[in-house]
């Protein structure tokens, strides 16, 4: 349930890291949602940058360099987390052991062991900490879902899960980047982490994964490309590809039903329009027209994310994109490096606390963990 339009309750919030991902994506969705909103401090180790994102923001928004200063100072309702991926964990630790909620770019951690800390945080504060997966929500994607699960397109059979897009070496100049102390690992966990996140919110949970993962461009010391091939619980098979390698830049999820094919085809974010159900030959044509996406168009954006997050937070119970919804995703993640890795199959719920890939996506593998650079 959300409250009334008439009874708004407007958040204090405070969002970490000013740079695009913040300064785009995070102001975009607090401004369409400023009637339940407010920010009131930004963070950022940069000054110039943070002085820019102030004077972007408008209004009253306090400055700090240091994430602890604006949390003992200002103890904000919520707090929206755009730093690199190393400083995740710690960063959503801290803003939950004040009370905060917390909305944190992907990857939420770097490895299954981290997420578990992110748990403990949670069960201790009574907050929550989501991860922002902004290709499960918008309209589309909630009207899939609804018909998949349903059972109104026939069981789930075959599916086809593919992020294959291009970064140039430009791109892994950042220092951050392509290192897994500080990325976590390379497409897999950077780039087609959405869409396989939005196959796993389609079909549910998953059983076996075999893998394959390879660093073909790049000098990097994580993959630049990996490939999967997975069985869900529910018996259908899928196969995942993830690519920094493509030209030909596409993001795609199919999903064959005993009664309909679903398609979704786009690149950074999707509308109704890039959903399409084509019926199997027995299927009426009345029946067909049922599942037509809605009349309301609401695109997969943080701002459909935030939206969902400030519901449940006026309800009092877990956002969606947290807990056990996260720690699946990123335990899919742990499990294709595993299996990429080490040639076996992987199945679900065997990496566990002393297993090298609960601690870390390399898994210390010697061909693929960290070596000293000179």
């Amino acid at each position: 349930m959300s409250l009334s339009p008439a009874t708004p309750v407007r958040r204090r919030v405070a969002v970490v890291g000013t740079g695009a991902i913040v300064s785009g994506s995070h102001l975009t969705a607090l401004t369409a949602l400023a009637g339940r909103t407010e920010l009131v401090a930004a963070v950022d180790v940069d000054q110039g940058r943070l002085d820019a994102f102030r004077d972007l923001a408008g209004g009253t928004v306090t400055g700090y360099t240091s994430m602890g200063a604006m949390l003992d100072a200002e103890r904000p309702d919520l707090v929206l987390i755009g730093t690199p991926p190393a400083l995740h964990r710690e960063q959503t630790v801290a803003a939950l052991r004040t009370g905060a909620w917390v909305l944190c770019e992907k990857p939420l951690t770097l490895s299954l062991a981290e997420y578990d800390e992110i748990a403990a945080a949670e069960a201790e504060s009574g907050a929550y900490a989501s991860v922002v997966f902004q290709h499960r929500y918008g309209s589309g994607a909630a009207h899939a879902r609804e018909l998949i699960a349903g059972g109104e397109l026939g069981a789930p059979r075959v599916a086809h899960c593919q992020t294959t897009w291009h970064r140039d070496a430009a791109y892994y100049a950042v220092p951050w980047r392509g290192r897994w102390a500080s990325e976590g690992g390379g497409p897999t966990m950077g780039h087609g982490i959405h869409q396989y996140d939005l196959l796993l919110h389609l079909l549910g949970e998953w059983e076996e994964i075999r893998a394959m993962a390879a660093r073909l461009v790049h000098d990097t010391e994580s993959e630049d490309v990996s490939t999967a091939l997975v069985r869900f619980k529910s018996g259908a098979l899928a196969t995942v590809v993830n690519s920094v390698l493509s030209p030909h830049e596409v993001s795609r999820i199919r999903v064959d039903c005993a009664d309909a094919t679903v398609e979704l085809t786009h690149l950074y974010g999707h509308r109704n329009e890039d959903w399409v159900y084509t019926p199997a030959p027995h299927v009426a044509a009345d029946r067909a027209a049922a599942w037509r996406t809605p009349a309301a168009d609401v695109p997969s954006s943080h701002t459909a994310q935030l939206g969902g997050l400030l519901d449940a937070y006026d309800a009092g119970v877990r956002p969606p994109g947290s807990g056990p919804e996260a720690r699946a995703t990123l335990e899919f993640a742990a499990a294709l490096y595993k299996s990429a890795f080490t040639g076996l199959p992987v199945r679900s719920g065997e990496i566990v606390p002393g297993d090298p890939f609960y601690a870390a996506m390399h898994g210390d593998h010697p061909v693929w963990a960290p070596k000293e650079r000179a």
